[in-house]
């Protein structure tokens, strides 16, 4: 028995059949090697990030700047944070792909 048009609907409205393809659109080697190249550029900028903020919390605490002392210490707090980020970015995403298609 053919399915009426809302029958149709409420059924692709539950399962779109949809899945991840690494076959579909040309240019994804492309795509990749740029968004690899991004998360390097990421990472370059958090050790100079971490550098500098380490530098700023030396200073300040050997002149006895608290307040450069401080944000030397925010500074290399938010850069290992970001370095955490960038580098468990893959596996985050990963993971949370794999939970989301588990989703019935």
């Amino acid at each position: 028995m053919p399915m009426s048009l809302a029958d149709r609907a409420i059924y692709f409205a539950y399962n779109p059949g949809v899945t991840p393809s690494s076959g579909g659109l040309p240019g994804l080697s492309v795509l990749k090697n740029v968004v690899n190249s991004i998360n390097l550029f990421g990472i370059i900028a958090v050790v100079g990030a971490l550098a500098v903020s380490l530098g700023v919390w030396a200073w300040g605490h050997h002149t006895g700047g608290h307040q450069a002392e401080a944000n030397g210490k925010k500074g290399a707090v938010v850069a290992a944070g970001a370095a955490l980020g960038l580098g468990a970015a893959n596996g985050i995403v990963a993971f949370f792909s794999a939970l989301g298609s588990q989703v019935q």
